[in-house]
């Protein structure tokens, strides 16, 4: 059976996505961020990102990870592309071609986009958002999201979803990466495609099924 290991609350919750869209049992280990305990090496902490069961499955000491069998896997991106390959079905590709343009859009936003998204949910995470400092690094992040923004905005007039007119595993893997900005409704209201893409994409029952899993967990 598949183990996932990290919580709702981190880069796992698009493994338990792809896992509720694939229909799959799963067991899940809830491994915190060390970060969030103030002593994640003493006996009686929780499995955490530095407890060394933890460690032996992903030396980076990073979430999410998975074990399948006798596969272990860590980096999500790269789990939720293996899952949909494993599975097949309409989240996977159709062909050699698709194959190619899911694993494009999938480093694509961890290039162009995840960079800059990612700045804005930590200085929220860390209550900045009202600082100064704080103030200029959402501001930076989202100058630098424009362009990506915009060719993605192009490339949806074209299609309801990235590859095969169908929501894939590219889809899950993007929509995630810009949720950590959508607290910048401008920025979607400025590229209605994508606004509405993202929407489609998180009204699926697997997404609204993940999420309610991770609004039951601390913050």
């Amino acid at each position: 059976m598949l183990t996932i290991y990290g919580v709702y609350r981190s880069r796992a919750s698009r493994v338990y996505w792809m896992a509720g869209e694939l229909g799959l049992e799963f067991t899940s280990v809830p491994v915190l961020q060390a970060r969030r305990l103030d002593n994640p090496l003493a006996s009686d902490a929780a499995i955490n990102t530095l407890s060394p069961d933890f460690v032996a499955i992903n030396p980076m000491g990073l979430i999410p990870a998975i074990k399948d069998g006798d596969l272990v896997m860590h980096e999500s991106l790269a789990i939720t592309l293996y899952l949909a390959r494993k599975h097949g079905g309409p989240f996977a590709a159709q062909t050699i071609e698709e194959d190619g343009l899911l694993t494009m859009w999938t480093i694509w936003a961890a290039a162009e986009v995840e960079p800059h998204s990612v700045e804005i949910v930590y200085t929220y995470d860390n209550a900045a958002e009202k600082t100064e400092s704080g103030k200029a690094t959402i501001s930076v992040a989202c100058r630098s999201l424009k362009k990506p923004l915009a060719i993605l905005e192009n490339h949806l007039g074209e299609s309801e979803y990235l590859v095969g007119g169908r929501f894939t595993v590219a889809d899950l893997n993007l929509a995630e990466v810009l949720r950590y900005a959508q607290t910048e409704q401008a920025l979607f209201d400025a590229h209605p495609n994508v606004n509405a893409w993202i929407k489609r994409c998180q009204s699926r029952p697997a997404y609204i099924a993940m999420q309610a899993t991770r609004s039951q967990e601390p913050a």
